[in-house]
């Protein structure tokens, strides 16, 4: 069998292809004929391939370049140059799916009742509930870390939740790290202020950042 050099433009490259898979589940996520939770389903599937194409993929094309291969690939493509094409189809995939979020899903599920409320919008009893879920479930597992320029900076642990937390005073600084296993979000239970239908789901981030403050009488949240 006679080998055949094909040119480049018969190769598909492996990076940018994988974005392009993703871009069409996104797709899913923006089609208005798929129900309001599957399309926030696939838009979370999004995020989850994208985190592991940054970890696997675009870790290779970094370690690539820093260790100065220049060699094309079969698509013809150099290191460098697939990893600025990626950068900018990265980001253009990231941002629609953010205006699908914000401007699309997050207002058609509020009509039906499933509503993501800002931490400003939270009532009174809402944030009463809020504050004992922190210091009930959240408190506890929460690793304080110590930010200082005598200790190496901590390891983050891959998708753990870590928040900056900066302390008023001498040599105050520091972090807070949520383990894992903890639930990302909480739903808003027995608050008469809300009516029967009300679903408001609270993210994890939304908890530590508003409890913080009031945990930690001398900090200012970062």
């Amino acid at each position: 069998m006679v080998k055949k050099n094909l040119p480049p433009s018969h190769f598909l490259n492996r990076e940018l292809g994988l974005l392009e898979f993703n871009r069409r589940v996104l797709a899913q996520a923006a089609d208005d004929a798929v129900p309001q939770l599957e399309r926030l389903r696939f838009l979370t599937i999004v995020s989850s391939n994208l985190d592991e194409f940054f970890e696997i993929r675009v870790a290779g094309l970094k370690e690539q370049i820093k260790a100065g291969i220049k060699e094309s690939g079969p698509d013809g493509r150099s290191p460098a140059e697939v990893y600025e094409l990626v950068s900018a189809q990265a980001r253009a995939l990231v941002g629609e799916q953010y205006r699908l979020l914000n401007s699309v899903l997050l207002p058609a599920l509020a009509k039906q009742g499933v509503i993501f409320p800002r931490r400003e919008d939270w009532t009174g009893p809402q944030s009463a509930w809020i504050r004992d879920y922190f210091m009930r479930e959240l408190l506890p597992v929460l690793t304080p870390i110590g930010l200082d320029p005598a200790h190496p900076f901590p390891r983050v642990l891959n998708k753990s939740l870590n928040l900056a937390i900066e302390l008023e005073g001498r040599d105050c600084s520091g972090a807070t790290r949520a383990r894992p296993s903890c639930r990302r979000r909480a739903r808003c239970r027995g608050s008469s202020a809300c009516r029967p239908t009300w679903r408001a789901p609270s993210t994890l981030s939304c908890s530590c950042r508003r409890s913080c403050t009031r945990t930690w009488t001398s900090c200012s949240r970062g």
